[in-house]
């Protein structure tokens, strides 16, 4: 019986190898599926990006704002709606990360149950795409909002300043590779 429900299961001796390829390709999707929002969450989209602001501690958060704010020559009323804004959106994204860890904790289950539900995983998916979405509208709103305080040339200094950083982080990738 067991010899009959090995030949059922697997395939003959020459197509072994493409099995277990394929095996190890769905292990490794699910794998990806699980880790990749973790991996986006502890380390951020990038520190050009608006997610920049909301890595790390409180205190560790304000020192950036403080440095951003300080490079712009902000005044004291730009720097207190600024502090309010980004206050109100760590409180809004600290929930929407511990939603996100609850998500992937759900994935986990779900991938590591003896039978995978197809469609258990397609919500999830799904649960995880709604998420994201929502976390970046709440980007997009505090974009606009620090946006409305600072003035067309502070952000237009800001810009000019991310520009920079992102040549500066592209540097190190570019050593390695010969230009023609």
């Amino acid at each position: 019986m067991m010899s009959e429900m090995k030949r059922s299961i697997f395939p003959a001796r020459t197509g072994a190898p493409v099995f277990r390829m394929l095996v190890l390709g769905v292990f490794a999707v699910a794998a990806a599926i699980v880790s990749v929002p973790a991996h986006a969450q502890r380390h951020g989209p990038g520190m050009d990006s608006p997610g920049m602001m909301f890595g790390g501690s409180s205190a560790h958060m304000a020192r950036r704002i403080d440095r951003m704010l300080d490079r712009l020559k902000a005044s004291d009323a730009q720097r207190a709606q600024v502090k309010q804004i980004v206050q109100a959106a760590m409180v809004d994204l600290k929930t929407q990360r511990e939603a996100a860890r609850g998500l992937r904790e759900k994935g986990l289950q779900i991938f590591t149950a003896p039978n995978v539900d197809a469609a258990a995983a397609e919500s999830l998916r799904q649960q995880m795409l709604a998420q994201h979405d929502q976390a970046s509208r709440r980007m997009l709103q505090v974009m606009l909002d620090v946006s409305g305080v600072l003035t067309p040339e502070q952000r237009a200094k800001f810009g000019e300043q991310v520009r920079q950083r992102q040549q500066r982080m592209q540097r190190p990738a570019d050593r390695g590779t010969t230009k023609p």
